[in-house]
């Protein structure tokens, strides 16, 4: 499990928690579309990915550049981030 790491994802929007398996290898933006896929598989379409859906920190706010990879963003086991 060295290519991915377990985070904590909340969903304001739905108001559910996940903690998720994420590849270390993909970039956000990509993380972004398979981590909404999941959520709108697991809620029978109750959450729709928009265009504009953010990652960012739980603690601190800071939102993730898309462009990124989740390793280049500091994202590691354990990190609690929200999908806005």
């Amino acid at each position: 499990m060295n290519n991915k790491v377990l985070i904590k994802l909340y969903v304001p929007i739905i108001e559910k928690n996940y903690d998720l398996f994420i590849p270390i290898n993909k970039k956000i933006e990509q993380v972004i579309q398979l981590v909404g896929e999941a959520i709108s598989d697991l809620t029978d379409g109750g959450y729709i990915l928009k265009n504009d859906t953010l990652l960012c920190d739980k603690l601190t706010g800071k939102i993730y550049d898309n462009s990124l990879y989740v390793k280049e963003a500091g994202i590691k086991n354990g990190t609690e981030l929200l999908l806005i």
